[in-house]
């Protein structure tokens, strides 16, 4: 379902079409792991150690230093290297907007019990923040670019994500059907109600990603696949809590729960972030040369709109009266969900 073959591939007669994609799936699944396996060891050791640094972050910065040291070293064992993590970059980039969007789907639990004015503060902080910070990155690259006088240079394509294909929709539709049933039928099947609830609520996300993938992009310009994934989970809670009688509220609860002996299909999303951190190390490989060549203009740009978007946003919130959890919590809100989830932690919102 999620590895797609490559129909233009010219596979040798000696080597069965079967096998290629046995290969294939066994290198997705260990280059994958490996990162789950990194995220999870660095994790542990920052906890061991009480080092409250996000651990991926550190992660992707060793990574890319890695691979950089190598390619200066040895080019050949950097792209050894790349060539093993490619089909983990590549799912990930394939998949990548279904990881951030767990926090939205149960964002309907998270705001219940925000009164209306400190939420319309938030919303007006967000917003004003957002084009602020915008205007203050736009601003900062295009001074520093003509104090060092950079030279703007044709940048390379990136290369796409391979299309979802029908045989993909179908197939999860399929799978989103069955385990709505064994999940009414049979509600502890696999253990905890959030377990077994799980492949259904996981089903249902990812449907709505392949449906708002779907859509002609004038379509997707409006109705961004991003809003089909949360509606498309959160219509699966309400479908889900009327089948079983336990409404949509306790359903969606069991999206996202927080707890390693019940995980929901938003906690199995959640827990490829770390994994999806430190891919950016590749992705930044890829792009050292642009890196290296506009790397004044890049730090400076980061360092000022994010000191300018964390101190504003507490200011601002300060200044308008806003509840400090809820002051502290939208502080990260400029960085990649990623990111924002270990910087939220970080504060203690």
């Amino acid at each position: 379902m999620i590895l797609s073959a490559n129909r233009n591939a010219q596979v040798p007669k000696s080597v069965g079409f079967y096998d290629v994609q046995a290969k294939e799936a066994l290198h997705l699944v260990v280059s994958l792991g490996t990162f789950i396996v990194l995220d999870k060891y660095l994790k542990n050791a920052f906890s061991d150690h009480n080092i409250r640094f996000p651990s991926a972050l550190f992660g992707m910065f060793f990574l890319f230093l890695l691979l950089s040291t190598l390619s200066f070293i040895n080019s050949g064992a950097a792209n050894k290297v790349e060539v093993f993590f490619s089909p983990a970059n590549l799912f990930i980039q394939r998949w990548l907007p279904l990881f951030y969007v767990p926090s939205l789907v149960v964002a309907p639990l998270a705001v219940k019990g925000i009164p209306a004015i400190e939420g319309a503060k938030i919303g007006a902080i967000l917003v004003g923040g957002w084009m602020g910070t915008l205007l203050v990155a736009g601003y900062t690259t295009v001074q520093v670019r003509k104090l060092v006088n950079t030279e703007l240079l044709p940048v390379d394509p990136v290369p796409k994500a391979a299309p979802f294909t029908s045989t993909e929709r179908f197939s999860w539709i399929f799978v989103m059907l069955l385990s709505f049933g064994i999940a009414v039928r049979y509600p502890t099947a696999l253990g905890p109600v959030a377990v077994t609830a799980a492949p259904f609520l996981l089903a249902a996300t990812v449907v709505g990603y392949l449906m708002g993938t779907s859509l002609p992009e004038k379509a997707t310009n409006v109705f961004h696949p991003v809003l089909a994934i949360v509606l498309s989970a959160e219509l699966g809670a309400y479908a889900l809590g009327i089948a079983t009688g336990k409404g949509f509220e306790a359903t969606l609860g069991e999206y996202l729960t927080k707890s390693t002996g019940s995980p929901g299909a938003g906690d199995i999303l959640n827990g490829f972030l770390g994994p999806v951190i430190l891919s950016f190390a590749f992705s930044m490989y890829r792009q050292r040369k642009i890196v290296k060549r506009h790397a004044t203009e890049i730090i400076t740009a980061v360092v000022v709109s994010s000191a300018f978007s964390l101190y504003s946003t507490a200011a601002v919130g300060r200044f308008l009266g806003l509840l400090p959890s809820l002051r502290t919590a939208i502080i990260p809100h400029c960085v990649t969900v990623a990111l924002a989830l270990p910087i939220a932690s970080l504060l203690e919102g």
